[in-house]
């Protein structure tokens, strides 16, 4: 499966099959939570947050895939991610995309 963020792929004549996605909403446990929340009175990267945006995204886009791959598609074109916060701690992640066959 070919996942690309532009609208084509060089060399290759595109049938459009259908819009496709894929989402997840995650949380890390209280423990995770509370020490997070120290570590933005000294500043720098959170990790345990960043981590958790990391496995949403991975899971997200592989649902994205199986979803593409239902349809029959070689690949997965204009992918975009977006987030929110659904609760504090916790974070909804989407991708979506075009699938498509190639010709």
């Amino acid at each position: 499966m070919v996942l690309v963020n532009t609208d084509y792929i060089s060399g290759k004549e595109l049938e459009m099959l259908g819009l496709v996605k894929g989402s997840t909403i995650q949380s890390k446990h209280i423990g995770k939570d509370i020490t997070q929340g120290f570590k933005t009175l000294v500043g720098g990267e959170l990790k345990a947050y960043n981590d958790m945006m990391n496995e949403a995204r991975e899971l997200a886009t592989n649902r994205m895939v199986q979803e593409a791959e239902h349809l029959g598609a070689d690949a997965i074109v204009n992918i975009r991610y977006a987030s929110s916060a659904i609760m504090q701690g916790a974070a909804e992640v989407i991708s979506y995309g075009t699938a498509v066959r190639f010709k």
